[in-house]
């Protein structure tokens, strides 16, 4: 797997100050994507154990509130496999922190007979906090969407989603205007 960029400080991506993990490879090519240099797989660097050693060290300090995955598209199979260790290890190593990923794929797209289902998908899904589903839609973009670039994307609380066997909007995330 490839990654594009890692931030240590981010703000944007989830709540607090967070580290954010830009991965490579994304099928959904969403018109208007701001990240669109890495729908391609083979786009930036080669995601190793170092790599993944200076995210967990990042993660460390008391300030950082979790993890944020996105790209790319971190529920395409290739990159799935991958990060999967890496949640094992924030759930392992640093279990306060929180965990989000903002995926192109919907809930239901995750859990049925799509692309983005594999092997490893359930226990990927069992390790993170927050999943922002649905592709960016250009059309349905607001600038003053909380965590969210187009009014079609759900903030969704994983845990609880997995109980119910549907996907379910947090209530701790949404908007207020």
């Amino acid at each position: 797997m490839n990654y594009g960029e890692i931030k240590k400080h981010d703000i944007a991506d989830g709540p607090g100050v967070r580290v954010s993990l830009f991965v490579s490879g994304c099928t959904h090519h969403c018109k208007g994507c701001f990240n669109y240099m890495t729908w391609d797989f083979n786009y930036g660097l080669l995601y190793t154990k170092e790599t993944e050693d200076s995210i967990i060290e990042a993660l460390k300090p008391s300030y950082i509130n979790g993890l944020t995955l996105l790209g790319g598209e971190p529920f395409e199979p290739e990159n799935e496999r991958v990060l999967v260790g890496l949640l094992r290890r924030v759930r392992n190593e640093l279990p306060d922190k929180n965990i989000w990923c903002y995926s192109g794929y919907t809930w239901e797209e995750i859990n049925g007979d799509s692309r983005a289902h594999c092997e490893v998908t359930e226990e990927m899904l069992s390790l993170l906090d927050i999943l922002v589903d649905g592709e960016f839609e250009e059309d349905k973009k607001e600038l003053m969407l909380k965590f969210r670039g187009s009014s079609n994307q759900r903030i969704l609380d994983v845990k609880k989603s997995l109980q119910e066997k549907k996907a379910c909007v947090s209530d701790v995330y949404l908007d207020r205007k």
